[in-house]
């Protein structure tokens, strides 16, 4: 199994597989006994949107040619060449704006970062090795070493052919060779370093995940049982009420029977007074005879 080969598979395929295949790949290294590759692999980014679909143009005529345009700029920036940097900036513009154009579905927030990245290509040759590689995992947004992907040295699709180099000797080129592998060893190691804190702070997020997600669903749960509590409170509220009502209505009832007693009541008293009088007057019609 080869690094970049595996990097190659990863970064053209499926951004929503990238784990899983990485994981993958890497398990399989390790089972190989490759642990050092396995540790390459994966510490590999995955890539954001924005980067995916940059790097979906890796080989294409534009992406090459604002690869192109870039080393172009430079040439033209430092010869003053005013009218040079004048047609080769609205060249760059009309590239951008064609490859936006070709990505409408792309939301605002993701085209901004596109166009950001394609800018990059541009204006630093790093991204626009990597680019036309295919493999950016970020998008121009991000900073320091985040565009470069995991252990490896951009290179574009179609290697320049290599410059002659003058002859060195025999101890030059092992004082040479020891001095990439110290770096080659040193890099291994930082690369080791920061796949582990990536791992740490994945594990924390993940915890951290879990926690607010057991406090939703208690949350949830104590919502639904405010809500039953509350139809039950709403139904013992309308049957009181209800009974209110009628509690209202009887002594609305009571009181106008009340009232008609008391008129009867005032009624038959006159009468009786009128009775009285009637019969003191006979009683004493009587005492005269």
């Amino acid at each position: 199994m080869d690094f970049d080969e595996v990097a190659d598979e990863l970064y053209a395929g499926d951004p929503a597989e990238f784990v899983a295949v990485r994981n993958q790949r890497a398990k399989e290294a390790k089972a190989a006994g490759d642990a050092a590759l396995a540790e390459r692999i994966r510490a590999l980014r995955k890539p954001t949107l924005a980067a995916t679909i940059v790097n979906r143009r890796a080989g294409s005529p534009e992406l090459a040619e604002l690869a192109k345009l870039g080393d172009d700029l430079r040439k033209a920036h430092s010869a003053l060449a005013g009218e040079d940097l004048r047609k080769l900036a609205r060249r760059r513009q009309e590239l951008v704006n064609g490859i936006l154009r070709d990505e409408r579905s792309m939301s605002e927030s993701v085209s901004r970062e596109v166009e950001a990245t394609l800018e990059a290509v541009v204006a630093d040759p790093e991204v626009a090795a990597l680019a036309l590689a295919g493999r950016l995992s970020s998008g121009a947004d991000s900073t320091g070493d985040q565009w470069l992907t995991s252990g490896f040295t951009p290179q574009p699709k179609r290697k320049p052919a290599p410059e002659r180099e003058k002859p060195a000797t025999v101890s030059h080129l092992d004082d040479r060779r020891k001095a990439k592998r110290a770096a080659a060893e040193k890099a291994e190691q930082e690369r080791i370093d920061k796949a582990r804190e990536e791992a740490e702070r994945e594990q924390k997020r993940v915890a951290e995940f879990n926690r607010l997600r057991r406090e939703a669903a208690d949350l949830a749960k104590a919502l639904k049982q405010a809500e039953i509590d509350l139809s039950r409170a709403e139904r013992r509220a309308e049957k009181v009420t209800e009974k209110a009502n009628d509690l209202r209505r009887r002594l609305a009832d009571a009181e106008l029977e009340e009232e008609t007693a008391n008129g009867e009541a005032a009624s038959a008293q006159t009468v009786l007074d009128d009775l009285r009088a009637e019969a003191d007057r006979i009683d004493e019609a009587l005492e005269q005879f």
